[in-house]
């Protein structure tokens, strides 16, 4: 395949030979620990920066209006101002918050971003960790997000950021099981946890296409229940402003709200790239059976290329729920996963099961 000669696995091993020559092995892992490290800090502002700005110019598209237009070519330097503005902002907490989870709390959040994101399958040989049970382990450390949300709800010491924090703890718990399952579906088609595998398993063609109308819905399942998942719109009822203020977040300012404004917007591109790398075939281009020539011109476009394009399009659609629908009260958010959604998850997992063992697949 064309592909290959962009496998990223040829400059990793050649850094890790020439840092081995001149270093000890722990001194080595020291240091490449270090270098991912920063890799993901920068990924992380740049992530943080990008969406922002994406965000406010779908809303005003959708709005029929311009956007930020005044700072930079396009207003593409506002949210630079907006996140220095935040980061000279004074740090400010009651007197009645309990101060160390107060301080806790964004940094669990953030931490559990860098841990999901570390096996997020970028490009051919461009991957942190390459486990063999990557999506159960995607979908264990994304709970940990859960808890600093509890804890900034509860630590704050306000009604409102309680309350927004039980009914965040309720919509991911709930919504998790959707996103499980319907990651399970595809789990079951290629028989892997690893997310190498299921992309090499794309190579004639991606599961959406390939996996007939169990991998289409569990797509659909999917978009709706990580959207409720990241607290988007109009599944954002932890923030819900007309009720709760700001929800779990009221009381914080400048960096700690920083650092949840930017855990939001990172665990959608998360949950994006989950999407793009199980039902898209992540950075494997588009191929088409016996269509050689089609293929081949594919194979030219660099693989991070396709990931990011199947990326950047999931997280359109997710902006595009927000701002077209309206936001759901509680009641019927957990209605919408606990009577239709799972049903309808458990339902579709034993046709898959099914189509499979018959064999019925592309």
């Amino acid at each position: 395949m064309k592909f290959d000669i962009y496998d990223f696995s040829v400059l990793t091993a050649s850094i890790h030979k020439s840092l081995s020559e001149m270093m000890s092995e722990t001194a080595v892992m020291i240091t490449e620990m270090v270098i991912v490290g920063i890799i993901f800090l920068t990924l992380f502002a740049v992530l943080g920066l990008a969406l922002v700005y994406a965000e406010r110019k779908v809303c005003a598209f959708f709005q029929q209006r311009l956007g930020p237009m005044r700072v930079g070519f396009w207003g593409t330097a506002q949210t630079v101002a907006d996140a220095i503005k935040l980061l000279l902002k004074e740090p400010l907490m009651t007197k009645s918050a309990d101060k160390f989870l107060f301080n806790l709390a964004p940094f669990i959040i953030i931490i559990a971003s860098f841990m999901a994101i570390a096996a997020v399958p970028f490009a051919l040989g461009l991957q942190t960790l390459d486990l063999n049970i990557g999506v159960f382990y995607v979908t264990a450390v994304s709970s940990i997000g859960v808890a600093g949300i509890l804890i900034a709800g509860w630590a704050s010491n306000n009604k409102y950021s309680l309350i927004g924090a039980m009914r965040s703890g309720a919509q991911i718990v709930s919504y998790e099981l959707s996103v499980g399952l319907s990651l399970l579906t595809i789990v079951i088609l290629t028989g892997s946890l690893q997310f190498s595998e299921i992309i090499e398993s794309q190579r004639e063609g991606w599961w959406i296409f390939r996996g007939h109308i169990p991998a289409f819905i569990a797509f659909v399942i999917y978009l709706i229940a990580g959207t409720a998942e990241t607290n988007r719109g109009p599944f954002d009822l932890a923030e819900a402003e007309s009720e709760l203020t700001a929800g779990f977040h009221t009381e914080y300012s400048g960096m700690k709200f920083a650092f949840f404004f930017l855990a939001e917007f990172v665990n959608m591109f998360i949950i994006s790239a989950i999407g793009a790398t199980m039902f898209l075939g992540g950075w494997m281009p588009l191929h088409f059976g016996e269509l050689t020539a089609f293929n081949e011109i594919m194979d030219f476009i660099p693989p991070i290329f396709w990931f990011l394009g199947k990326t950047a399009f999931l997280i359109f659609i997710m902006m595009w729920f927000k701002w077209t629908f309206p936001r759901l009260r509680i009641d019927q958010l957990l209605t919408l996963e606990w009577k239709y959604l799972l049903p309808i998850n458990l339902i579709n997992i034993l046709i898959m099961a099914f189509v499979v063992l018959m064999g019925w697949y592309f």
